[in-house]
This record gives C-alpha cells, structure tokens and sequence, in this order.
C-alpha cells in the first residue's frame, strides 16, 4: 500500500513540476530551469547511494528505516515550497481569474503589476488563450485530434518519453552491476555509487547546452553520442565477452553513455514536452506523455530479466545493446523529423510555430509575427475562426467601439492598460 501511495505522488510530480516550471518561467531561461527538475532527480539518486552506502553495514532495522525516514526530509520541503509558491498565471487565465494571474506573473517577474512588460505578456496570453478555444474544445479527444496540430503534438511527446527509456537508461541502472562486477568491484553499492555521480555530474552542461545549441541540435548530439556508444558496448562484449581489457572497454563506454543521456535526453525531453502544447489541453497532454515514459519503464525494469537471463530468457547478455543502440539511432531520426525548437519563443508563440511551419528541421528559422492580441481585435484567429462576443469582451488594449462604453465595463486595470497602448515585447 505503502508502494502505492508513493508512486502516485511520484507520478503527480512527474507531470506537474516540469509542467509548473515551463508556465512560470522566462523564455530566455525556461529550459534551463526545466533541466533543473532532472538535476534534482539526479542529486536524489546520488544522495540516496550515499545514504546506502553509509547504511549497508547496519545489521538491524535501522538499515532500512533510515534511508525511508529521510524520504520524509525531502517531501516535507516540496510540501513547505509548493505552498510558498503562487500558482502560474497561465492556470490562472485558464479558470478566468485574470486578476489573480495579474498578480502571479507580477510576484513571478519581480515587476509592478502596471509595468508594460508584464500587462503586454499577460494580454498576450490570454488573447493566445481565447484563440485556442476558438479552434475547438479541449477534451481528450481534442488532445488526439484537435487543433493546431494537436495529434502530431502528442505523438512528439509520447514518442520522445518513450525512447527516452528505450535508449537503455534505466537498463544501466537496474542492472548495469554485472558488468562492474567483471571488473573486480563486487559491492554493489559502489557501483551504484559511480553510475550516479556520473549522472549527476553530467547534467550539469545540459543545463547550458539547452539554450545555447537548442532542443533539437542537443537531442540529436546525444542520440548520436549514444548509439555509437551502446554500440560499441555491444560489439566488444559480444566479440570477446571473457576479456579483462573488454570488460574495462566495457565501463568506460557505459559511462560515456550516461555522459550523452544525463546532458541530453534525460532532462531535454522534460523540456520539451513541456513547452509544445497548447494552454487549453497542456495537462492533459503532460499526463499522457508522461504516463507512456512510465509504461516503458515498467516493461524494461520487467522484460530486461528474460532477455538478459539464461533460466528462463534468451541469454543475449551485452548483446542487449545492439537494441538499445538501434532505438538510439531511431531516436536520431525520431527528433529530426517530429521535433521543433521551441527555443528562445515564448510558449504562446510555439502555437503559431505549429501552425506556420510544416516540417520540423525548418522550425529554427522561425521568427515570430503574429500577436494574439491583434488577432482577437480583429475579431479572427489566423485561420478565419470568428471569435465570440465574449472571447471579444475581454479586449485589454481599449480598443472598443465607444468609450463612453468601455468607461462603464472596464476595470480600473483595464483603464491603465487602455491608456499604455502597444508596448514593445522585446525585453
């Protein structure tokens, strides 16, 4: 019951923290702080070894209840932080408490709440809000099929969640004992030890690369870096499985794997399933996306056995990374052709991406040129949708038909957005 209970907490976070970071955060630095929720795993991991390591020679209860009273510590201080932080103004414009989201991004952006910058970035949002609604509702049939390219959205995130763990990752860490083993380090809590610190350690660059190389360029350099080194593991370990050199072969490509994943695929992917779907169906997209990583995981963690054992299984020993390295490659072509770089954009304006860009491998030429804001002045989205009369009540620029009108039913912020008129987003 225990299990249960901690892997539905586990299975809400995953979905709701990397989701909460990219709704608060600045595009300049919205992938770095993303990459920061796989940092934190990867410190987690570490600690934990390091705990099992302290603990391992305790020959009483206290072997175990230890490392799970501390699970406590870290809980009770996301418990302590969640409720400290505002909720994000995004989630806020989705329920209509615009107000409420006025003072989010405020506390958010460290601004006044009449600054320019944030009433021009609000506006933006909640005009970019009105025009999704205005293609269509957002049931999870919507998530498949609705629009802006919601089907081909879904399928990027759950293809790159699910290759994430195809690539061999948790393989590494469920079972890569047996080949330190070979070498002469039989504890397996070093092993441990040495896989984290390596993961840890190498999340670090990706934290950087993220917004300096991009999504796409970062995605393809690891799944590149993987391949050839799962490969390589494979080759060797199949070619002469009994040799002590090999085997040293064998560690040093293991960790240059974990190099490629822990600065690419393992928090790159949280960033960009976070940042590709639109506001109306971004939860619902997130849970999917999010729930097929897990599905994978379970079956490697349950599968592996029975491929790598002799009694029962097929006994393919480091043969086994001939598939990780093949789904390595299929990873490479996965990102060239489905994912686009949502890099240095705004989430709102990843929307007009989908819409205006065909093919993924364009989408870092993009530029942005529409405004949410003028479309729904107008009266239309981009694709001819007449927006509703409500959807048109919500202008925040002043522009109405009548003043004597707009001096009657706008709010006393409305009135000093009216009087700001258009405002330069480019800070």
């Amino acid at each position: 019951m225990l299990r249960f209970v901690a892997g539905l907490g586990v299975g809400v976070v995953s979905v709701l923290v990397p989701l909460y970071q990219s709704e608060m955060a600045p595009k300049w630095i919205r992938g770095t702080l993303v990459c920061a929720y796989q940092l934190a795993i990867t410190a987690g991991l570490l600690l934990a070894a390091i705990v099992n390591i302290l603990t391992e020679s305790k020959d009483n209860r206290n072997a175990f209840r230890i490392p799970l009273a501390l699970q406590f510590v870290w809980a009770g201080i996301l418990l302590l932080g969640l409720v400290l932080l505002p909720e994000t103004p995004r989630y806020l414009i989705k329920r209509g408490r615009h107000t409420e989201a006025a003072l989010s991004l405020s506390r958010l952006r460290r601004l006044d709440i009449t600054h320019p910058a944030l009433i021009e970035e609000l506006a933006e949002i909640e005009a970019n809000h009105e025009y999704e609604l205005s293609l269509g509702p957002s049931t999870y049939h919507d998530v498949f099929l609705g629009s802006p390219h919601l089907g081909r959205r879904i399928l990027t995130g759950c293809g790159l969640q699910m290759l994430q763990q195809l690539s061999g990752c948790n393989f590494i860490f469920y079972y890569g004992t047996t080949f330190f083993q070979r070498i002469g380090i039989r504890n397996p809590f070093v092993i441990q030890l040495i896989t984290n610190i390596v993961n840890f350690v190498s999340t670090l660059p990706g934290m950087v690369l993220v917004e300096s190389l991009g999504r796409r360029r970062l995605l393809m350099i690891g799944a590149s870096g993987m391949a050839v080194c799962q490969l390589i593991v494979a080759s060797v370990g199949t070619a002469i499985p009994e040799s002590y050199i090999a085997n040293v072969v064998l560690i040093v490509f293991v960790c240059c794997y974990l190099f490629f994943f822990a600065a690419s695929w393992g928090p790159v992917v949280w960033v960009v399933t976070s940042e590709i779907y639109p506001l109306k169906v971004r939860a619902k997209s997130m849970s999917i996306s999010t729930a097929s990583n897990w599905l994978l995981n379970f079956a490697i963690a349950y599968g592996t056995p029975y491929l790598v054992g002799t009694q029962p299984g097929l006994n393919l020993q480091a043969k086994v990374f001939f598939i990780w390295g093949t789904f390595c490659v299929i990873s490479l072509a996965f990102v060239w052709w489905l994912v686009y770089e949502t890099s240095k954009i705004s989430l709102e304006q990843i929307d007009e991406m989908y819409e205006r860009v065909d093919h993924a491998w364009n989408s870092k030429s993009f530029q942005p040129s529409w405004s949410f804001q003028e479309m729904r002045d107008e009266g239309a989205s981009a694709s001819g949708i007449q927006l509703t009369e409500h959807e048109e009540a919500r202008r925040r620029t002043g522009t109405s038909a009548s003043t004597a009108e707009s001096d009657t039913t706008m709010t006393e912020e409305d009135k000093i957005i009216a009087q700001l008129g258009d405002v330069d987003m480019s800070y």
